[in-house]
């Protein structure tokens, strides 16, 4: 065994080092950019102010949950379960919780903080040219990536070599247990990750959509002007809810993601059976590794991601960067699972090789690849299901509306064929080892993913800005143009993020399974098939309580900025500043209060079913939320991106029956009306489908050792037939077989 062999285990918290330094530089540079004239440093620092109150408030509220969770994991870390059916847990879990929640809402911060400050600078860049505009709001979106991706594989990797060595005795007979120990502990980390992010997201997307709902409706609609017009009292918060919303939210929500994955696949790399040189730990390793790796080439393709004309496409340069990314990490990923595993490995008596695990990565990664295409087909401009809602425009608000539902519904049939066969594949070739391997492979680039997506509301509040400060048409349309490919990257984005939870939850699930004893789920069994239902249902009123929220906020919006309309004598005429804090500090009072319920409904549920009816049911619960979940998030999601983009095709001008149509006239207002319908679908109830079934099944696999099936609960049994043979030998020496005798048939309960 080499060195690198010897100390792999170390090596793998630096490629998060790695990630970090690259953040800060890129951060720094950022930084340095000229941020304007006083005007739009003065807006900027609007948008930046309100941005840290929502955060400030959003963390008072969680500090409490946090507080009193934490104490409730350390208590069942001291609960030792029976001879029969132990519980390999430690209070330390409440350690790794806490740490994992404080990470995932630092991920947020750090994202958030650059996005505050590259926005404006993305607007004075644009002043320039569109390639310089473009290379200051990407590397602002890089600091997200690498600082999320960075975060999650230092806090990870770091923490696996404390608890190993805390609880590990390589050579003891009970070093088995000892590392399933290991990885309960650490579960602890991704459960405070996946909190944080399902408070983060809700919250944040309430904001977002109740200042983007009430500025649209009273701004737009009513007085007739600009969306980001600085006469709208609604825009500050509009452009806050864009940061705390699409920037915060989105960089917890997939630091969660980045972090379950991983911890699921090296759940189920514990129980594989490998004689490598690693002492057994080969598979559990291997996820860490891949998503380093994964890091490192993100980082190498960011480079390449830069255009030299005003005619080049964003697009195409963003398209480069991922694409360089994937392609690299299948190639490293290769050598990885060719030099750390051995040539053959089983789990739970499935047997598979070393190069089984390499195809179940290419199709996490081909899979993650073609959600984001058949994504940015459903909701690019330009593509008929765009195309088929302005023509719809065209005839009144109510079928715009049914032309957005019915692009959403269709959008979820190549999706889930695409993971139908993913799943299928990947179980093929490596068993549930494969699906899980498969999501980690998918989730590798995510640095990259998060770049881009971050990339999108930087351009946001960069064209949001420029309005404001009435600068020349051509910085507009270049941040426009950034903007148009921002919401195309944003709508990937929550694709890339649903597939990479569906295939996370399954590998959860298996996890799950595995700890709590349970070998299937009948569905024949009435108290299955009931959980079932139940969890089909659950992303139905989840998603209810977060539109209604957005609803109420909106409604508190817009009587706020009408009454300002109105009290306020000389906004119209630009002689009257408006009160903008009043209606930050509605989005954000609204956010903090309506965020509590849906939280609680992924947390509460699951440990009632389980503690109630026991693992089988708790497992049919599953089932339903994540079948149900992923259908709802794909379709949410894009039939709000479908209806944004369709809004936007208004300002260039589309071609309706012969005529052209362009922002004002009735059809554009039909689509108004529809991407203010589909606000609160793709920015707050389905991008937040994904958290809710990860957190739902991490939870599930917290509480696993106490619910798991015992002596004293029995579940599904196997018959062992013990033998009894006697023997003699003849006169010439050789053994004779006298007697074969069934000693016993005894019942053995897992």
């Amino acid at each position: 065994m080499n060195f690198l062999q010897q100390n792999l285990i170390y090596f793998i918290p630096l490629f998060g080092l790695v990630g970090i330094l690259v953040m800060a530089f890129q951060s720094a540079w950022v930084t340095r950019q000229e941020a304007g004239d006083k005007n739009m440093s003065e807006l900027a620092g609007y948008i930046a102010d309100g941005a840290m109150a929502f955060l400030k408030a959003e963390w008072k509220v969680l500090s409490y949950f946090v507080i009193i969770a934490g104490i409730l994991l350390a208590w069942s870390g001291t609960l030792t379960g029976s001879a029969a059916n132990p519980i390999h847990s430690s209070p330390i879990i409440a350690v790794a919780f806490l740490i994992g929640a404080v990470f995932s809402a630092l991920a947020g911060y750090l994202g958030m903080r650059i996005a505050t400050k590259a926005n404006v600078r993305t607007t004075q860049a644009a002043r320039t040219s569109l390639a310089q505009a473009l290379k200051v709001s990407f590397r602002g979106g890089t600091v997200m990536g690498f600082g999320v991706a960075g975060l999650a594989i230092l806090g990870l990797g770091t923490l696996f070599i404390i608890l190993y060595h805390t609880f590990v005795h390589p050579g003891s007979p009970e070093s088995s247990a000892e590392l399933k120990k290991t990885i309960e502990v650490l579960a602890g980390f991704s459960l405070g990750a996946e909190s944080i992010a399902l408070f983060a997201r809700v919250g944040g997307g309430i904001y977002t959509k109740a200042a983007d709902v009430g500025a649209d409706l009273v701004g737009k609609v009513e007085a007739g002007i600009p969306e980001d017009d600085v006469r709208n009292p609604a825009t500050i918060a509009d452009n806050v809810g864009d940061n705390v919303g699409d920037v915060a939210g989105m960089g917890a929500d997939l630091f969660g993601s980045y972090v379950a994955t991983i911890l699921a696949t090296m759940v189920l790399g514990q129980e594989i059976v490998s004689e490598d040189l690693f002492g057994g730990m080969a598979p559990v390793l291997l996820p860490m590794l891949i998503a380093g790796l994964g890091l490192i080439f993100s980082i190498v393709a960011s480079l390449f991601v830069k255009i030299n004309k005003e005619t080049d496409s964003v697009q195409s340069a963003l398209n480069i960067g991922n694409w360089l990314s994937i392609i690299l990490t299948a190639i490293a990923s290769y050598f990885a699972v060719r030099w750390l595993l051995p040539p053959v490995m089983s789990i739970r008596g499935f047997e598979f090789t070393q190069l089984s695990v390499y195809y179940a990565i290419l199709i996490g990664l081909a899979v993650g690849t073609l959600m984001s295409l058949i994504t940015e087909y459903y909701t690019a401009m330009g593509n008929r299901p765009v195309n088929s809602i302005i023509q719809q425009s065209s005839t009144g608000h109510a079928t715009n509306i049914i032309g957005g539902l019915s692009v959403g519904m269709e959008s979820t049939v190549l999706p889930i064929l695409v993971l139908a066969a993913g799943i299928y594949a990947s179980y093929y070739f490596a068993g549930f080892y494969g699906v899980a391997i498969a999501a980690a492979g998918m989730m590798a680039t995510t640095a990259m993913q998060l770049a881009i997506d971050a990339f999108g509301p930087i351009a946001d509040n960069a064209g949001g800005i420029a309005e404001m400060s009435g600068l020349p048409k051509e910085v507009r349309e270049r941040t426009d143009m950034l903007d148009a490919v921002g919401n195309t990257t944003a709508a990937t984005g929550k694709g890339f993020a649903i597939a990479s939870a569906a295939l996370t939850s399954l590998a959860l699930f298996a996890a799950f399974a595995g700890i709590s004893g349970i070998t299937s789920i009948d569905i024949y069994k009435a108290n299955v098939l009931a959980g079932l239902f139940v969890g089909g249902m659950i992303p139905f009123i989840f998603s209810s309580l977060c539109i209604a929220a957005v609803g109420r906020a909106a409604m508190a919006m817009v009587q706020e900025v009408r009454r300002q309309f109105k009290e306020i004598p000389g906004i119209m005429e630009y002689k009257a500043k408006p009160e903008y804090e009043k209606c930050v500090a509605i989005s954000t009072e609204a956010s903090i209060r309506e965020m509590m319920l849906p939280g609680a409904i992924a947390l509460i549920v699951p440990i009632i079913v389980g503690f109630t009816f026991g693992p089988e049911v708790l497992g049919g619960l599953l089932a339903g939320v994540t079948v149900s979940g992923v259908l709802m998030g794909i379709f949410q999601s894009n039939a709000g991106g479908a209806w944004d983009n369709a809004k936007k095709s208004f300002e260039k001008g589309v071609m309706i029956e012969g005529k052209m149509e362009y922002k004002g006239s009735d059809p554009h207002k039909a689509s108004v009306t529809g991407d203010t319908v589909g606000d609160p679908f793709k920015d707050t109830s389905g991008p937040s489908m994904n958290i809710l079934i990860k957190l739902m099944s991490i939870v599930s696999l917290i509480i696993a050792p106490h619910i798991a099936v015992g002596i004293s609960n029995p579940g599904t049994t196997e018959i062992r037939k013990e033998i009894q043979i006697s023997k003699s030998t003849d006169s010439k020496g050789k053994i004779k077989i006298d007697t074969v005798k069934n000693v016993t048939d005894t019942l053995i309960h897992p």
